[in-house]
């Protein structure tokens, strides 16, 4: 008897244990650190907008966005975003297998599917607890065997159910993906071949069985037919990807590699015999991130020889005069990137460093015209914030640089930091004021955040 009691506490433990890990594993983690690039959000946009709006979304909602891990994943987290992860892009061999994930994912948002993910719970938790109630009164009528394979058995049960209801939602993706893409005249080919490639990586690597009751996702043989069926009758079927947009993706593909790869791997994979746009860009990252600021300068000035006053060849070369002590250098590089661009957040962002970099306070003023450009456009840049919120600091105006330190660390989840500086602003501000209602928000919410953990700590 002892012995079943063990056995019983070791099967309850494991049932409630499922039923905490469930919500976790239908919330992507969102620790992971995202990417901000101006030339990347500006590809994913130009490849997304058609097929966002044939999902009946409105664009301005909706954000592509990079995340830095080499996993091949993406997946949606509950709003209108799609995280893409730099693996996956790394693993693609064109942009047309990028937007078949992109228009999967969309069927994910389209289908309020994170949302409605707790009814696939809600099933599944309550056959957990009939089995509970069968076990328990079964063992309590002295079938103690009986009892824990009743236990055992609705534990199978329910897991099944959950991934029954995960696949159906992985498929009813597919099949709003094909109906986007072929409602934009896109080639479904891009997804047929990236389906391909998981399920080489499958065989190889063993990363799931051939029995789809077993993963949440539909076998990728089995997709892979379904949509191959449909896709193959398309009119767009053999419709080339527009080669101006291809030749972006191969560029920031490069780059991404040059930013994110081990130096001496990104060297070898682009060895300077290969003079295309896409080699000297990796290759200029690569040297840059080595502290070769000389090579990655002559990489940088070959791809704007090749392309005269492109914005990004010309952040790329302000980036590394700044980050190689020479920021007045990088002043005329990045104001012509920051005006080409009409003043893109992030390029103003990185110019607004470079005016505080020359330590010239006549340039403290424009420095801060284009750091408010910059937060106008995208709130959500921490850099910019704490940028302005030098610029404030060297004018000595501490209460708005308090506010934009507090926007900071809100802005990176450091609410007890966040709560400080809102309170300072709150203080020192006009009553009233945007920047004093915005502050009391901050520390409104900072307040809550930094008792939670502090709850979590004890």
């Amino acid at each position: 008897m002892a012995l079943l009691a063990v056995r019983l506490r070791s099967i309850l433990r494991a049932l409630f244990g499922c039923l905490l890990v469930w919500p976790l594993l239908v919330q992507p983690v969102m620790a992971q650190s995202i990417l901000r690039d101006a030339e990347t959000e500006a590809l994913f946009l130009e490849m997304s907008v058609p097929i966002i709006k044939a999902a009946g979304l409105d664009p301005r909602n909706v954000r592509i966005v990079l995340i830095g891990d080499r996993s091949i994943n993406a997946f949606t987290a509950g709003g209108q975003d799609v995280f893409i992860h730099s693996g996956l892009l790394a693993a693609a061999d064109n942009a047309n297998e990028v937007q078949g994930v992109i228009a999967h994912e969309l069927g994910h948002v389209a289908g309020g599917h994170v949302l409605r993910i707790g009814e696939g719970i809600k099933q599944a938790t309550g056959i957990m607890l009939l089995s509970l109630l069968l076990g328990a009164a079964a063992i309590a009528a002295g079938a103690g065997d009986a009892g824990v394979g009743i236990l055992g058995a609705g534990q199978e049960l329910a897991i099944n159910k959950f991934l029954a209801y995960s696949r159906t939602q992985e498929a009813t993706a597919d099949s709003a993906a094909q109906t986007y893409l072929t409602k934009t005249g896109t080639s479904g080919k891009g997804m047929i071949s990236f389906f391909k490639k998981l399920q080489g990586y499958e065989f190889r690597y063993g990363a799931t069985t051939q029995d789809s009751f077993a993963s949440d996702h539909p076998v990728t043989g089995d997709r892979i037919v379904i949509l191959q069926d449909k896709f193959s009758a398309d009119p767009a079927w053999n419709k080339p990807t527009d080669p101006a947009l291809e030749a972006r993706f191969q560029r920031v593909k490069a780059k991404l590699k040059g930013f994110v790869s081990d130096p001496a791997d990104t060297l070898r994979d682009f060895p300077e015999t290969n003079t295309s746009i896409a080699a000297h860009y990796a290759r200029a990252y690569a040297w840059h991130r080595s502290a070769y600021p000389d090579k990655a300068m002559d990489e940088a000035n070959a791809l704007l020889k090749a392309v005269p006053g492109d914005p990004y060849f010309l952040e790329l070369k302000g980036q590394i005069l700044l980050e190689s002590g020479k920021p007045m250098e990088a002043l005329p590089v990045l104001r012509e990137a920051f005006a080409k661009t009409n003043s893109q957040p992030l390029i103003a962002s990185l110019f607004g460093h470079a005016l505080i970099a020359t330590e010239d306070p006549a340039n403290f003023a424009e420095a801060e015209r284009v750091l408010k450009a910059s937060i106008t456009k995208d709130n959500e840049n921490p850099f910019a914030w704490y940028q302005l919120g030098v610029v404030y600091d060297r004018k000595g105006d501490e209460p708005r640089a308090a506010m934009a330190t507090a926007e900071r660390y809100h802005l990176e989840g450091q609410p007890r930091l966040a709560l400080a500086n809102a309170e300072i602003a709150v203080r020192s501000l006009p009553q009233g004021s945007p920047d004093w209602i915005r502050a009391q928000d901050i520390a409104l919410v900072s307040r809550a955040a930094a008792a939670e953990e502090k709850r979590k700590r004890r």
